[in-house]
């Protein structure tokens, strides 16, 4: 079963692959933040003789949004098949076979992202709870939770939209 096109998806489903590009998109955003401020890193430490500045807290900086930005493709990588796989055990499959196959890990992607999400929650209620925060730049820690469990929530989300696409695909041969 190939992933549908832009188009191909209606209703819910279409919806949430509309909220996990744009999620997707943020964490590209957050990228490109993270070269910002390592750009800015090794050019302040390029002219400190000169200047005399140095920038502080760039590795908090780099940590927490470096984590943020990773969980944010998350949910996109479920949507459209870009997980690691192992083709190598599937080669010789029929499609409905595959279908079944993606439809199982589908199953394990709620579950895990479930337990993941649940968890991620807790751990960003007690870091907000001790107020935890960075060494040098003082950044209350949560913060970085805060989009690690957005992206969970979307990741179970979006499970449910392969898992409805492959039972259908794996029972009617079809893609719609």
């Amino acid at each position: 079963m190939s992933v549908p096109e832009s188009g191909g998806r209606k209703g819910f489903s279409r919806q949430i692959e509309r909220l996990v590009r744009l999620w997707a998109l943020f964490g590209g955003a957050i990228l490109i933040f993270l070269v910002a401020v390592n750009v800015f890193e090794v050019l302040t430490a390029a002219t400190r003789p000169l200047t005399g500045y140095r920038f502080s807290g760039s590795v908090e900086i780099t940590e927490l949004a470096a984590a943020a930005a990773a969980f944010c493709f998350l949910p996109w990588c479920q949507l459209t098949d870009a997980n690691v796989t192992a083709d190598i055990f599937t080669a010789r499959a029929g499609p409905r076979t595959i279908a079944v196959l993606k439809l199982a890990a589908a199953v394990v992607a709620i579950l895990f992202g479930g337990l993941l999400l649940r968890q991620m929650s807790l751990g960003a209620i007690d870091h907000r709870e001790y107020g935890y925060s960075t060494a040098v730049l003082d950044i209350p820690e949560w913060w970085a939770f805060v989009p690690m469990v957005i992206s969970l929530a979307l990741l179970v989300l979006a499970a449910i939209v392969t898992l409805i696409e492959q039972a259908r695909y794996a029972a009617t041969g079809e893609d719609n």
